[in-house]
């Protein structure tokens, strides 16, 4: 088992009411699997998706990652297992405009203290495999929104990570770049790669082997999909 979650709860608490985002999770995710988590905004989605890559913290509950549990972790290690075994794609992109496709690509090599060429090796590697070399001394200023996501999923890949977090991946994409990315994301699934996807978009959940549905901070839905692809 990957991952593990054991009755998460997360509560915003402001100065006069506390609100509770997900109320009793428990979720687990093999590997090699492909989850879409759906459902209304506000249902908890993206607080779920965040525990799960350790940027936030459960107020009650337990989150295993491989038999270890996260509860264990100060901030600096939660960071540094983080970056090692975790890749993010967001809705947004969030490339870097002052770096360029490669520099942006190789950052969290960077981070991690790769020698220069296994950084560059691993990067050239991605873009390939993405079909994004011919851009590589481009900036995202200077990129379609379908092309940027392509350089994200390279950077989120870069650390070779047990698991690929997507929040939103298609949300900023017109439906040709939609298809585009989710047949991407499809592909690296079937080289075994671990995803786990929050999507408004049904049409993108059918990618996935199973679905959760999430309604108020607690899952009312299961649903597993025949996926069938060339």
């Amino acid at each position: 088992m990957l991952i593990q979650l054991s009755q998460i709860k997360k509560t915003y608490i402001t100065e006069h009411v506390a609100t509770d985002a997900l109320k009793g999770i428990n979720l687990n995710i093999q590997e090699g699997d492909f989850l879409a988590v759906m459902g209304p905004s506000g249902c908890g989605k993206s607080t779920l998706l965040n525990i799960i890559g350790l940027l936030d913290v459960a107020t009650e509950g337990e989150v295993l990652f491989k038999g270890q549990k996260m509860s264990r972790l100060s901030e600096k290690q939660r960071a540094d297992f983080r970056k090692k075994h975790i890749g993010f794609i967001f809705q947004n992109f969030n490339l870097i405009d002052d770096l360029s496709v490669f520099e942006n690509i190789e950052l969290p090599l960077v981070y991690l203290s790769y020698p220069s060429k296994e950084r560059k090796r691993i990067v050239e590697d991605l873009m390939r495999q993405l079909k994004i070399s011919h851009r590589a001394s481009y900036y995202p200023r200077q990129l379609s929104g379908g092309q940027q996501q392509r350089v994200a999923i390279c950077r989120a890949l870069a650390a070779q990570p047990d698991l690929l977090l997507a929040d939103e991946p298609t949300g900023n994409l017109d439906s040709q770049n939609s298809e585009e990315v989710m047949q991407i994301l499809w592909q690296l699934n079937q080289q075994g790669t671990t995803i786990v996807m929050v999507t408004h978009s049904l049409q993108d959940a059918e990618y996935a082997h199973h679905i959760v549905k999430l309604l108020d901070g607690q899952i009312v839905g299961k649903q597993q999909n025949q996926v069938q692809r060339v």
